[in-house]
């Protein structure tokens, strides 16, 4: 699970940071889902080590603009280069009428499929590997936060052990690593149990932006891996925070801390903390790890690999 920042500016783009989006890579099934698709998002896609062949999902958090601009033009230079089979998309109320709105008074045609999924709290996806599941957020728009889940993985199974009982490689271990139990020629039965490590739990990354402090979003990252959180402003403009329903860099590290996440990320930055002004992202930072010190700045193409919860036995990985 590799996250990557292509946007990391609030409401508009600037020379270093382009709007929002975040990219996560699953490499093991050669997958990438978009969280939000502002304005440009393409351009940075093209711009970084992604394959936009390989995108298969969007989670819209809501239909601000610096969320959303991107969506119809990613979708029709994809149409144009034909690499993608089948997109779904998933967001609140009003996307689809959006999106739909777009494709139809600019005359786009699609080369594939995509569906809209209207979500609600609750679960919005699950397959095999991994659920994600979203909760409503506080802003000016109706806004979700969302929760990627890995399901837990079986233990490592034991290799020399099974050389150690006389069971011949090949499917049998594939059977074991499962769980299942196996008969060997001599009648002897081998139970997969037996051979494998325990489970492997699975990573939790949470993604929560527009939003000021809000109890859904603690709920929303418990246990978390990885907390992706709005930083809009800094802690002495937090009455701008206020107004306007975003977070301030301490808002986000006291949900980190009360959700008990390992890492913090933070990004969706104003551009009023740029280099030459009073204030700039080096403060917000310091402001974050004074509540929460495992805290990072997100910056566009920054790349975070989630770490593998491994139990600490030494086996061998078949």
């Amino acid at each position: 699970m590799e996250i990557t920042f292509l946007g990391t500016s609030s409401g508009v783009p600037t020379r270093s940071r382009n709007v929002s989006s975040v990219a996560l890579r699953l490499p093991q099934r050669a997958e990438v889902w978009l969280f939000d698709c502002g304005e440009g998002t393409q351009h940075q896609l093209l711009r970084s080590d992604l394959k936009t062949s390989q995108i298969r999902r969007m989670f819209i958090t809501h239909l601000h603009g610096d969320h959303i601009f991107g969506i119809p033009g990613l979708l029709a230079s994809c149409g144009l280069a034909g690499n993608i089979d089948r997109v779904d998309i998933y967001g609140p109320p009003g996307l689809d009428s959006y999106l739909q709105a777009c494709l139809k008074y600019s005359r786009t045609h699609l080369a594939f499929p995509f569906k809209v999924h209207t979500i609600k709290p609750g679960l919005v996806y699950e397959d095999q590997e991994f659920t994600v599941s979203c909760l409503p957020l506080e802003h000016r728009v109706p806004a979700f936060g969302y929760r990627v889940c890995e399901k837990d993985r079986p233990g490592r199974f034991n290799v020399e052990k099974a050389i150690a009982l006389g069971i011949p490689s090949g499917p049998v271990y594939g059977k074991l690593k499962r769980g299942e139990t196996i008969t060997l020629p001599n009648g002897r039965e081998i139970k997969g149990i037996e051979l494998c490590g325990a489970p492997e739990t699975g990573r939790k990354v949470v993604y929560c932006t527009d939003t000021i402090f809000c109890e859904q979003a603690i709920e929303l990252a418990k246990d978390g891996d990885v907390l992706i959180h709005e930083a809009t402003f800094a802690h002495q403009d937090a009455q701008m925070a206020i107004e306007r329903l975003h977070s301030t860099s301490t808002m986000a590290a006291q949900v980190a801390l009360g959700a008990g996440v390992k890492q913090l990320i933070m990004t969706h930055f104003s551009p009023r903390y740029a280099p030459g002004n009073p204030l700039r992202l080096d403060d917000l930072l310091q402001e974050a790890r004074a509540i929460f010190p495992n805290t990072i700045l997100a910056h566009d193409f920054f790349t975070y690999e989630v770490p593998r919860r491994r139990s600490e036995e030494k086996e061998v990985v078949c």
